[in-house]
């Protein structure tokens, strides 16, 4: 009994620092699927990626992650900068940053939603419904358009490659493919953040996206304030050894981003909005163990995609400079 409640308690203690408004995968999220990326990423695209990102427009404060005076290895830098170009997307939220915030937070590029409701334990598709979905599915085409096109300037590129690991990242989040239509949400429950996982009365209401944003961390939690280098790469190994690529070699469906879509929203009905989750109660051990085996599943399935993506872009690019 002592376990369980403790086990509970690290729970509440792990999603409570996440208010109402959320954004995608955390941090951490983001970060480990970059990860997974790289390792899969052939020299030349490393090279390729970096070399784009150190040239972002300065008002983005992009290349700034990347400390050139710092004592670490160049490899550990450069993988930091990539990591940390998987989150700019978020980071760009900041509003004290007047400049950057005005000229790059796209707050509807990071999801597509389709809308939805369930019956009888069913997905049923909501066609041509009246609300405004997401841009996240056309962004990624469009992205994948300007890093491939030889006659974009690198300043672009290195916005477009950000914006590309982050929403690549995004929608294999199930809760960024759609929005549940119910009696309590006619318009839709924006991708889960108007289903609320405690009472009316608690003192920081949490809601199911950001249950799902923090699985990562809330399971694999940062320890003793580790660095990135200490704490990122040991997460992406073990997801990468549970998950192995060649569980995904038929399911990259590489450039495909309407079915990357899909397939999330094929998750909400199984392993989402289970018949065992309830509103203003927390997910139970079961749900909360399924949960976070598919957010490594999705997470690593993340990463293989845009690394071989990624590889394809750089390739295709460095042998058309070379024609």
């Amino acid at each position: 009994m002592k376990s369980k409640i403790t086990g509970i308690f690290i729970v509440l203690l792990s999603i409570s620092a996440f208010a109402v408004e959320s954004v995608a995968w955390d941090d951490t999220g983001h970060k480990v699927s970059a990860y997974i990326a790289w390792q899969q990423m052939t020299p030349e695209a490393r090279e390729s990626a970096f070399k784009i990102l150190m040239k972002a427009p300065e008002d983005s404060h992009l290349s700034v992650f990347y400390n050139s005076y710092g004592s670490r290895s160049e490899a550990v830098k450069r993988l930091e900068l990539f990591m940390i170009a998987a989150s700019w997307s978020d980071i760009v939220r900041n509003r004290d940053f007047k400049v950057r915030f005005e000229n790059y937070h796209k707050g509807d590029w990071h999801y597509s939603d389709i809308f939805w409701k369930q019956t009888e334990g069913k997905a049923e598709i909501l066609k041509d419904f009246p609300e405004e979905s997401g841009k996240a599915i056309p962004k990624l085409y469009e992205m994948e358009k300007t890093l491939k096109d030889e006659s974009v300037p690198d300043a672009e590129k290195a916005i477009a490659l950000a914006w590309f690991l982050h929403i690549g990242g995004d929608i294999h989040n199930p809760l960024h493919n759609a929005s549940r239509v119910t009696e309590l949400e006619p318009k839709g429950d924006q991708g889960g953040n108007l289903f609320f996982l405690t009472p009316r009365d608690a003192p920081r209401r949490i809601n199911l996206h950001s249950f799902w944003d923090s699985l990562i961390s809330a399971n694999m939690p940062r320890e003793n304030d580790a660095c990135d280098q200490n704490y990122i790469p040991e997460i992406g190994e073990k997801i990468m050894e549970k998950y192995p690529s060649a569980q995904f070699k038929d399911r990259l469906k590489i450039g495909d981003f309407q079915a990357w879509n899909r397939e999330g929203f094929a998750l909400l009905n199984s392993a989402v909005y289970r018949n065992d989750l309830e509103r203003e109660k927390l997910p139970s051990e079961a749900y909360r163990k399924n949960a976070f085996g598919v957010a490594q599943s999705e997470i690593a399935l993340a990463g293989y995609r845009l690394g071989e993506m990624l590889n394809l872009i750089f390739s295709a690019e460095k042998k058309s400079v070379t024609n």
